[in-house]
């Protein structure tokens, strides 16, 4: 009997310990969550319960859309060690080309939305030209932007001042969510088609991880112990499980969360399963390591410039959708939301590292702090000191990380 006791301290033991061993050497990848796992636990405690309601949680997720959006491009862009003041302000000047495309033109949606993103790369790449070819630091190159974009916006607005946007189908996008389907009288109050996606995300993570580890361990690369990669596994599916239950709750997923994880997922795949990807994070560790083993850094710099500008133009038709019309005000201190939401989720300011998955944790977690303390009472002096001081650990822990990888 004592040795059955024995051996269950020792396994117990052993999995305490590789549990720790993860959670150090990967500090920057968990830590995101760990955090966004904490606000949300704190903040259900402090309003009882309000903020992890079922509506509470979907009005969430579509007002993070937007800056989730921006967030993902502007972590490409501090990864090749840049950054770009003007996307916030441009956003703001596109989506009211947008308008103006449906309201005055007469254009349909169709064509207003991809005309949109590629006035977007255009002007992404207008940035990148300052930067790549004559060499102007990208600080002042998009501050310069955001001047410029700050101006246009007052000058195709001043004549009419708000333009409200009445296409439904455009409206839909930022207000709308994914139809249900019926199933008689399973779950009458919950929105099914919700559940089933949930659920197949489950089952598309645990093939996926699954798949990756085995490959790894094909090539005899480092790979989670078992115990550890099942509490993982386990830990995933819950978080993607409970959401899908919370979303269902209260009109199930939006047309707005469909996007943010389109681009996601494009994004993910881009970065970590192409070329293009291992180019963009080799020119963010070394420039010139990159360029002398044959990367061309100044195509890369067009590329993720171009992007960010596309992403811009979908952030600001997000947004306009949201609020069904394009304002003088939009766009204003969206860039510094970016930003933020790409340092919390995990980005260097030393550039070469960072995750789009990240991004849109750090989102999340700037979002759910300004729901929170809305929530809560909290006045809006003490919130921007709330982020401001979340945005400064953020960047502490990441000098600190490096100092000890180093």
């Amino acid at each position: 009997m004592s040795s059955v006791t024995a051996a269950q301290k020792a396994k117990s033991a052993s999995f305490f310990n590789n549990i720790t061993r993860v959670l150090r050497e990967n500090i920057r990848e968990y830590g995101m969550f760990i955090a966004l796992f904490a606000i949300m636990i704190i903040f259900t405690i402090t309003t009882e319960g309000t903020f992890i309601s079922s509506r509470n949680i979907v009005n969430l997720v579509n007002q993070a859309g937007y800056i989730a959006v921006l967030a993902v491009g502007m972590t490409l862009v501090i990864v090749i060690r840049h950054i770009d003041l003007s996307v916030g302000f441009l956003g703001g000047f596109l989506g009211a080309i947008a308008a103006i495309g449906m309201v005055q033109w007469g254009l349909p949606v169709w064509i207003v939305i991809p005309m949109t993103m590629a006035l977007g790369v255009v002007a992404g790449i207008l940035t990148a030209f300052l930067v790549a070819e004559l060499g102007i630091p990208a600080f002042v190159a998009s501050l310069a932007g955001w001047l410029i974009y700050r101006g246009a916006i007052l000058v195709v607005t001043e004549a009419t001042g708000t333009i409200i946007i009445p296409d439904e189908t455009f409206a839909a996008i930022g207000n709308g969510f994914i139809p249900d389907i019926q199933m008689g009288a399973f779950l009458p109050e919950r929105h099914k088609l919700t559940l089933i996606l949930g659920l197949v995300a489950m089952v598309a993570l645990v093939i996926s991880e699954i798949r990756s580890r085995s490959k790894k361990m094909e090539y005899n690369f480092d790979v989670l112990p078992t115990d550890v990669f099942v509490l993982k596994l386990a830990f995933l599916s819950t978080i993607i499980g409970g959401i899908a239950w919370l979303l269902s709750g209260y009109q199930g997923l939006s047309w707005t969360a469909v996007v943010v994880l389109l681009v996601v997922a494009v994004y993910h795949f881009v970065t970590t399963q192409t070329v293009l990807g291992r180019h963009i994070y080799a020119v963010g560790g070394n420039p010139e390591a990159a360029e002398l083993s044959g990367i061309d850094v100044k195509k890369i710099t067009y590329i993720v410039f171009g992007s960010m500008g596309m992403l811009s133009a979908l952030s600001g038709m997000l947004f306009a959708s949201r609020l069904r019309s394009a304002t003088t005000t939009a766009g204003t201190l969206w860039e510094l939301d970016a930003i933020a939401a790409a340092y919390v989720g995990g980005v260097s300011a030393a550039g070469g590292v960072g995750k789009v998955v990240g991004s849109i944790i750090g989102a999340l977690v700037m979002m759910s702090l300004t729901s929170g303390m809305n929530l809560m009472g909290i006045g809006i002096s003490y919130q921007y000191m709330v982020r401001g001081a979340v945005l400064a650990a953020a960047v502490i822990f990441d000098v600190a990380t490096r100092n000890r990888g180093k």
